[in-house]
């Protein structure tokens, strides 16, 4: 099927209305832009996040300061031990005036979900999100519901170190296009932030619609990729999964991720087209969550980093000769 090849001019308004979301978010998230930027190209990729850092280091902030600047609908989901997973997708409600069963949407019929300290609840509670994450689909007693387009989950977690925390399930951290890890801020922006938040706080405002994400995305899908990018991708995620320290490699959920990410990154660039340098830059984010290590490296921080690090350095672009 033939993709019509997206314009200067296209590419050009995408950015405009990308800047101000940038602008908007960051009016009420003190920080470094890297986790926005992380988000945005998981958004236009129609993935979702996993914001990972200590308590106390802005996650949800910037997580509603995004959902809030979309202008879509938004639902907020606290993750707790005693979470059940219709809390999350809903049930069916029976009233006793008319002997009829009427359905009562749980929180994630949204745009944009925020997942809480989504590591705060057991893994039974967890799954509730897999089917939605995965197929913008959920179920309810034998009936499917499809969710509201656009669809993104926005997961905050602390370490699964600290105490009352249970580590995600592989197949929901497979499900998670970007992992952004937030650690402390500069004293610069530290100091800003005690200087912004001495009054009142800013509050992020509508700058977009959900019709105007659903045409971003459907730009990100015109942007033309080079078979030999193809192959690039699928050689960084073999690599993963043959190397020794690695228990369990990046599936293909994996590969096409990272494509469509650095497809998303090159539009944020404001390129028609993807290149080898938009796959190494999104790669880290996209892979390093996804990778099971072997015993002696399973606990290490930086382990995942490296092993991505290692790839992105032995893996090597190679563009194929064309025939003339």
């Amino acid at each position: 099927m033939s993709v019509t090849p997206i314009t200067v001019q296209e590419i050009g308004a995408a950015r405009e209305r990308l800047a101000l979301l940038r602008q908007e978010v960051l009016r009420s998230f003190v920080g470094s832009p890297r986790p926005f930027e992380a988000i945005t190209v998981a958004l236009l990729a129609r993935g979702h996040v996993l914001i990972e850092g200590v308590p106390g280091v802005a996650k949800t902030t910037l997580a509603k300061a995004f959902a809030t600047a979309l202008g879509c609908a938004t639902r907020r989901i606290q993750f707790t031990p005693d979470l059940l997973p219709a809390d999350i997708t809903g049930t069916y409600v029976f009233s006793p005036k008319d002997g009829s069963l009427t359905l009562r949407a749980g929180p994630v019929f949204a745009n944009v979900v925020l997942a809480d300290e989504i590591n705060r609840a057991p893994a039974k509670s967890q799954s509730a999100l897999l089917e939605a994450m995965q197929e913008r689909q959920v179920t309810i007693e034998g009936d499917r519901f499809e969710l509201p387009a656009p669809f993104v989950v926005l997961a905050t977690q602390n370490p699964i170190d600290l105490e009352g925390t249970y580590p995600l399930p592989e197949a929901q951290i497979d499900r998670f296009l970007i992992h952004v890890a937030m650690g402390y801020p500069s004293a610069k922006d530290e100091a800003t932030m005690l200087r912004t938040y001495g009054a009142e706080p800013p509050v992020a405002k509508p700058v977009l619609s959900a019709a105007e994400v659903v045409s971003l995305q459907a730009m990100v899908d015109r942007i033309h990729v080079d078979a030999d990018l193809v192959d690039y991708a699928v050689a960084l995620t073999h690599f993963t999964r043959s190397h020794p320290k690695v228990a369990l490699g990046c599936s293909p959920r994996a590969t096409l991720g990272l494509v469509q990410a650095g497809k998303a990154l090159a539009l944020m660039e404001g390129r028609p087209y993807l290149t080898p340098d938009d796959i190494r830059s999104i790669a880290p984010g996209v892979l390093g969550h996804r990778l099971i290590l072997s015993g002696e490296l399973e606990g290490k921080s930086d382990a995942r980093k490296q092993l991505v690090e290692e790839a992105l350095s032995k893996v090597s672009y190679r563009r194929a000769a064309r025939a003339l």
